[in-house]
């Protein structure tokens, strides 16, 4: 593939060439191989999300009453772009992805330098704290579109990258090195977990345009329902799936606190 042409392309113009051009491969792992656990953690949800199909009457929480709502709103959006990035905000937020000095913002737009030009790209989601992109989400539009999620998620990090490091070389501190850049795609309120290594190399065989030495490997997570073929169709409406997504979320939540606490020591040093 090193023959491949490389030219400037902006993150949501990325496609499996783009992967292919730079000797990155997407792999799919298993629970233990992603998670390094064999069992997924329990889901820090109420009953009431677990075990309803429906939103059930009576007095509701405000974050059960929004869960029913993001969710209905979600499952019904074909063109709506927004209705699924809020309801993933809202998992986000519900499971404290958003807990201490990080926070959530959506539509967030990114540049990084590919064939000595910069690109932009843009999350639909994203968590960060003050210095760092720590999470990104991109929803799968491949209803509007024919454009793929998994390569725009990747380029995303790449700028996601560039930028933590862009913005600690300003603020006096020390330049991450490799990273895992966790990250999501939704298909409705069906998620995919990424675990997406971004380097030092990898950053400058896009600027240089040239054929990385070594393969980039992303880990591609699908979590584990019972019956996969429909799982991108009915997304967390099942209960049994619902209980099993949320319990990936939760675990999830730890590839981004690994991050911060890689991130934490070196700000200090």
């Amino acid at each position: 593939m090193a023959d491949l042409i490389r030219s400037a392309t902006s993150g949501s113009n990325w496609t499996t060439k783009e992967l292919l051009a730079f000797n990155i491969r997407v792999a799919d792992a298993t629970v233990s191989a992603f998670f390094a656990s064999t069992e997924l953690p329990p889901a820090s949800v109420s009953p009431t999300i677990l075990n309803n199909l429906h939103i059930p009457d009576g007095h509701l929480s405000k974050t059960d009453r929004h869960f029913f709502q993001y969710l209905k709103t979600a499952e019904q959006a074909t063109s709506e772009e927004s209705a699924v990035d809020d309801f993933a905000a809202f998992i986000l937020g519900m499971l404290d992805y958003d807990d201490e000095d990080r926070f959530i913002r959506l539509r967030k737009e990114i540049s990084f330098y590919m064939a000595g030009q910069r690109v932009d790209a843009k999350a639909d989601v994203c968590v960060m704290n003050d210095l760092d992109y720590l999470l990104l989400v991109q929803e799968d539009k491949r209803q509007q579109s024919s454009d793929d999620p998994e390569p725009q998620l990747i380029a995303e990090a790449i700028a996601a990258y560039y930028q933590n490091n862009f913005r600690r070389t300003r603020a006096g501190l020390p330049a991450l090195p490799v990273i895992l850049m966790p990250g999501i795609t939704m298909v409705g309120t069906a998620p995919t977990f990424y675990r997406i290594p971004v380097s030092p190399q990898l950053l400058e065989a896009l600027v240089t345009s040239t054929y990385p030495k070594e393969e980039t490997v992303v880990l591609k997570f699908v979590p584990p329902v019972a019956n996969k073929e429909t799982y991108f169709s009915e997304g967390m409406r099942p209960l049994a799936n619902r209980r099993i997504v949320l319990q990936c979320f939760e675990a999830f939540k730890a590839s981004m606190n690994v991050m911060q606490s890689k991130v934490g020591p070196q700000a200090q040093g």
